[in-house]
């Protein structure tokens, strides 16, 4: 009897100390994602650009310095991220698109935490919104990935008609920009900011664990945030890139046409140029503020320990490289996006500038982490060998693909960047047209090398390469469920109004 007793203590306190020790080692997501930010922060070489929170995420985490979106578009990009499939496997690669028009049966990141009984919430744009108009509205997010949505509305929504801008006719991509008179409390971000720090207070005290998405707005157009982050720059001294357009005789019809697809950013007036250049860096500063707020608040109630962080952009933005103002190439600064993971367990100030990565990663590197079980259809690999022991993953390209018309006919684009090297071939009209640019030499990508002899084999190789990646990433994974491949996106989408609009 005695010995039954002292069983069943044993057995009561190897339960108690399991059941700590799980709860311990339980760990949480916070998910932050900024809208059209490219690489031009400090700690990517960018010192010009004041972002000392972001930077300060990078020195306790993993900097990927080679990381590509799958499309470089709003909702392509996050639709392909959440899901972690490729825009070919997604159908998916316009804005108006809903998930579920394409994907019915797909189960998201946020849905594999609830399934993991975790409280899965959003605050912001986590799936593609057309800003600014759908500011305050739920857009076209998907009701089955989140336990719980905010809306934040701000003075940014409200004072539209104070911007600046290049064309009297204002749509989402026309060039626009607004220094306000209002706080950082008082924009949609800063709102925002607010929302998921009050989360994170709740989760800290009701202990419940999270799957936390904070989607901020900017630096998307317009280019808006309080006058203080204005005065952080000198406008004279913001450096504008010389381009000729001799780089677009060396391209193809559809490269061509994503470049110069909007007539009224064609040719600025120089010192224009340096104005939109100067609102851009100071809303990426005032996105680092509100990173900062909400890191500040994440380490303040000792969430840190036990939260794995990812920041990341749904695509990066020309600034007058290649002459070009927006994404939507196939080129470096419409592809590349900052990608920044820090946690508990992780490695830290570790930069990875050569390891071609893809936001399609992200998937599979929480559910890895957290010792998920992934959905089988999910693409991608796991960056956490990278991340816990600096170790290499099988993956030696990032792909990318675009989608243009010219003069009515479509034109496929794609493109793999290498640690060096970048290919992209366009089909167009039955035929294949490519682009070969060397990064140790050629960072900007204006010398197109596709016909040069001496790097032959080299391009050979990497077309193979391409041909397999495309293979690979337009096959239909099994378990990914019911498919509709001519889903056509909804022209104006019904919006529910987080509060009501301004009688004046």
């Amino acid at each position: 009897m005695f010995k039954g007793i002292i069983n069943l203590f044993l057995i009561f306190f190897i339960t108690i100390f399991s059941s700590a020790n799980d709860e311990k080692v339980k760990l949480n997501v916070l998910f932050i994602i900024a809208d059209d930010l490219n690489c031009d922060i400090s700690a990517y070489g960018n010192e010009k650009v004041l972002t000392p929170n972001i930077d300060a995420l990078a020195e306790r985490g993993v900097l990927f310095g080679n990381a590509h979106v799958q499309y470089p578009l709003c909702s392509p990009s996050r639709i392909s991220m959440m899901t972690g499939l490729y825009p070919d496997q997604t159908n998916s690669k316009k804005l108006r698109l809903y998930l579920r028009q394409s994907l019915p049966e797909v189960i998201t990141i946020g849905q594999t935490f609830k399934m993991n009984n975790y409280h899965s919430v959003r605050v912001g744009k986590i799936f593609h919104y057309h800003n600014p108009r759908d500011i305050g509205t739920a857009g076209h997010d998907d009701f089955y990935t989140w336990d719980q949505t905010i809306n934040p509305y701000g003075i940014d929504k409200l004072e539209e008609h104070k911007l600046n801008k290049v064309k009297d006719v204002f749509d989402g991509a026309t060039l626009s920009w607004y220094a306000s008179d209002g706080e950082d409390e008082e924009q949609t971000d800063g709102i925002g900011a607010c929302e998921t720090m009050k989360l994170l207070d709740k989760f800290s005290k009701n202990k419940e664990n999270f799957f936390l998405a904070y989607g901020l707005y900017r630096p998307h157009i317009p280019f808006v945030a309080p006058k203080k982050y204005f005065h952080m720059y000198d406008e004279q001294k913001i450096e504008i890139p010389s381009n000729g357009d001799n780089f677009l005789l060396t391209v193809s019809d559809p490269a061509k046409k994503s470049l110069r697809a909007r007539k009224e950013q064609i040719n600025l007036d120089y010192n224009l140029k340096k104005r939109i250049k100067h609102a851009y860096y100071a809303t990426t500063s005032f996105v680092d503020a509100q990173v900062g707020r909400v890191l500040d608040k994440l380490k303040e109630t000792g969430l840190d320990k036990n939260t794995i962080v990812i920041f990341t952009s749904d695509h990066g933005y020309h600034l007058g490289e290649k002459g070009h103002w927006q994404k939507q190439t196939l080129y470096e600064r419409s592809t590349r996006v900052p990608l920044i993971i820090a946690g508990p367990g992780l490695l830290s100030n570790k930069k990875d500038m050569s390891t071609p990565v893809e936001l399609v990663d992200i998937y599979k590197t929480i559910t890895d982490l957290l010792g998920f079980e992934t959905p089988f259809f999910v693409q991608g690999e796991s960056l956490k060998p990278i991340l816990t022991k600096a170790e290499k993953i099988n993956k030696s390209s990032a792909l990318s693909e675009l989608q243009v018309y010219v003069n009515g006919n479509l034109a496929q684009g794609y493109s793999i960047k290498t640690s060096r090297y970048r290919l992209i071939e366009w089909k167009y009209k039955n035929n294949s047209h490519y682009e070969f640019y060397d990064h140790k030499f050629d960072k900007i990508e204006t010398n197109n090398l596709s016909n040069n002899s001496s790097y032959k084999s080299i391009i050979e190789s990497m077309k193979i390469e391409l041909n397999k990646r495309v293979k690979q990433a337009s096959s239909t994974p099994k378990g990914i469920g019911k498919q509709i491949k001519n889903a056509q996106p909804t022209f104006e989408p019904l919006r529910i109004h987080s509060q009501p609009k301004s009688k004046n």
